[in-house]
């Protein structure tokens, strides 16, 4: 991932991810703070693309595991009991990605297609994310992840996706240099970080 370089992806990660999946995502590693000289600045992790909350009580998990937890809305993140823990703890990270696709309505049967949305410059993604760490049902801590999403009713590409009538969302693609302020960002300013792309330093190709 440019700006990362050095990193290597966990094993066994599917490049295909669809939610649920084991993805990677970077963050700073949590013994980065014992200021041992062998932590490194960041480290590359496999997590649940799907947020569940530290707080899941083992009779819960069944449920808290069917839930859509692969995205979190910024305007909703601080109320959730899912993502809330996350959110209030700073735990940023930043997932790669080539692309995102979106269901594009904009067809002639009305039915949606989707549409591959990458840079236009070829580079992968950083999509800003929280990440939490949960105990399974056999009693060993699992990490997981969400992308965030705000509000892209304004933004001149990602409007134009998903179904008439519904609201429009994108997730946040990070600007390069912005990687590292997000990564040590206090939670007081997080939300400064919740900004839409420039469209033009994207595109969107819709299948045929």
């Amino acid at each position: 991932m440019h700006g990362m370089e050095g990193l290597s992806l966990p094993a066994g990660i599917k490049m295909d991810m669809w939610p649920k999946y084991q993805g990677p995502f970077v963050r700073r590693p949590p013994e980065r703070e014992s200021a041992d000289a062998a932590v490194p600045d960041l480290e590359a992790v496999a997590g649940r693309w799907g947020l569940v909350s530290a707080f899941t009580k083992r009779e819960s998990l069944a449920d808290a595991l069917k839930l859509s937890t692969f995205n979190s809305r910024t305007d909703r993140v601080t109320r959730s009991f899912t993502f809330g823990n996350a959110w209030r703890r700073g735990q940023h990270c930043i997932i790669p990605a080539e692309c995102v696709f979106e269901p594009d309505y904009r067809t002639p049967d009305g039915k949606p297609r989707p549409a591959r949305v990458s840079r236009a410059d070829g580079e992968p993604m950083g999509i800003a994310g929280i990440w939490d760490a949960w105990t399974d049902a056999k009693g060993e801590r699992q990490l997981s992840y969400t992308m965030l999403t705000i509000n892209a009713a304004e933004h001149p590409l990602m409007r134009n996706y998903h179904r008439p009538g519904d609201e429009k969302r994108t997730v946040v693609i990070l600007p390069e240099a912005q990687y590292d302020a997000w990564l040590d960002a206090p939670v007081e300013r997080s939300m400064e970080f919740m900004q839409l792309y420039p469209a033009e330093h994207l595109v969107g190709v819709t299948a045929p």
